[in-house]
């Protein structure tokens, strides 16, 4: 939804500005974390690479209805063509490169969503330990959702658990190589 605001407080000598803005908008407890999610974190990539997301404006919950929440960022037409693929991944690694940890682990300060589903961002020490988390929080949705999970998941997940992940991930920071935890989106 595109939405016209106007400034707040104009200057003495002018009339007031419209501004567009993209509004997100979500209902309950799960669209005020939402909201208040993608804030967090778009502004903690727009500080870093500006170029990459939107300027995010603010998010909040309407006065006329304390159960609906809503963020708000620039708005940017956008047309159906791919993105430059070239420019989108320069502007992924710099993110990774620039951005730091403000305590050395991996993590963010605050609950944001994929979707409608919440990421586990507890902090951990290290990238293995934090993959593992994710991974292992979405099979738990999933079983929500789901129901138990069949002998062959189960099977599966075990071996992604005890296995694949450790010997992908494990030998990153072994050995004296260390992964620096940086923002991921």
């Amino acid at each position: 939804m595109t939405v016209d605001l106007f400034e707040a407080q104009p200057s003495l000598d002018s009339e007031p500005q419209a501004i567009d803005v993209d509004a997100n908008v979500a209902a309950g407890d799960l669209g005020r974390g939402m909201m208040f999610g993608e804030y967090e974190s778009m502004v903690a990539i727009y500080k870093i690479v500006p170029t990459f997301v939107p300027k995010p404006t603010g998010w909040g919950t309407f006065e006329s209805n304390k159960d609906l929440h809503f963020f708000l960022c620039d708005f940017h037409e956008m047309d159906l063509d791919l993105p430059n693929v070239n420019k989108f991944t320069a502007c992924l690694a710099e993110l990774h490169r620039k951005s730091t940890s403000p305590n050395g682990k991996w993590g963010f300060h605050i609950m944001t969503y994929n979707g409608t589903l919440p990421q586990l961002n507890d902090w951990t020490d290290t990238w293995e330990e934090y993959f593992t988390s994710n991974f292992k929080h979405f099979l738990e949705m999933e079983q929500e959702v789901q129901g138990p999970a069949t002998e062959e998941l189960a099977e599966l997940s075990r071996a992604m658990l005890e296995k694949v992940i450790p010997r992908l991930l494990r030998p990153m920071e072994t050995g004296g190589r260390h992964i620096e935890p940086s923002l991921i989106q």
